[in-house]
């Protein structure tokens, strides 16, 4: 008769893919980056948040042009038309963004690869459209890796194709995904964004307010105007809910000039308090 060896557990897909086996999943998505990271050497990144539904300058701008040319030679006035040119207008104002991100990125990526005595600041997204294209596109023009955080969604958003070869990852877990934005990078830069910018943005700065994270870690929230628009820091200090103290664990900025003055200064000094210790 002829036998049938079972399975090894390790090898078993259907138990890998089931919820018994949530803790190896958990735990392959902290061991495997982590030894994809150490292979690569990377050891400190720069980490730029922002929303995947920001367009570069150039497709924005082709697309107004594109609606208006439309409501010029049909002479369109219906409501959707109108609602349509004033979203194509405001997807043109908000590409700014995109161009700032690259340039930013180029910036310190530079700057980053110059340093003789220390390894080199990666610049570190979550692998999708948008701003975080952006990031690593600046990275890459400039010479240096860039590293894709990429999560698993309903909608699939795509990695962009400007990550590294063998950096690019793909997560289930968004705390996993959270984990390794955090656990590298040595500063944060927030661009506009939605759900997701804003969740990194909170859960940050819980972990700083609560000492949870203790290394220093310079936020930027970038676009001042927007961060003021759609949150009302001082309206929360008025209210009791944080402290006027708390304000400090970020600072606006409004180019990338001014981005890339701030942490070069910061991220410098750091790097010299930690040889002294």
């Amino acid at each position: 008769m002829k036998r049938n060896n079972p399975v090894k557990a390790y090898k078993n897909i259907d138990f890998l893919n089931s919820r018994h086996a949530r803790t190896v999943r958990i735990l392959s998505e902290f061991l495997e980056p982590l030894s994809r990271f150490r292979r690569e050497g990377i050891h400190d990144t720069i980490v730029i948040f922002g929303s995947a539904r920001i367009l570069p300058r150039k497709l924005a701008k082709k697309q107004l042009d594109d609606i208006q040319k439309v409501h010029i030679k049909l002479r369109l006035n219906s409501k959707k038309h109108k609602q349509k040119l004033e979203e194509a207008k405001i997807d043109f104002v908000m590409s700014r963004y995109y161009d700032d991100a690259f340039k930013l990125s180029y910036l310190l990526t530079k700057w980053s690869r110059s340093l003789n005595n220390h390894r080199p600041f990666v610049i570190c997204s979550g692998g999708g459209p948008g701003i975080m294209e952006a990031a690593n596109k600046g990275a890459i023009k400039a010479g240096g890796k860039s590293i894709g955080l990429n999560i698993s969604l309903p909608h699939e958003q795509g990695s962009n194709p400007y990550i590294s070869k063998d950096l690019g990852f793909e997560f289930h877990y968004f705390f996993m995904r959270k984990l390794w934005f955090v656990y590298l990078t040595k500063a944060m830069v927030m661009f506009p964004g939605g759900f997701g910018t804003m969740d990194e943005l909170w859960e940050v700065l819980t972990l700083i307010q609560t000492k949870k994270i203790t290394k220093p870690l310079p936020i930027v929230l970038y676009g001042s105007k927007y961060w003021n628009e759609v949150i009302n820091f001082r309206a929360m200090v008025k209210h009791r809910t944080i402290s006027v103290s708390d304000l400090k664990l970020f600072k606006f900025a409004d180019t990338p000039e001014e981005v890339f003055a701030y942490l070069k200064k910061v991220l410098t000094k750091n790097l010299i308090f930690s040889c002294i210790k």
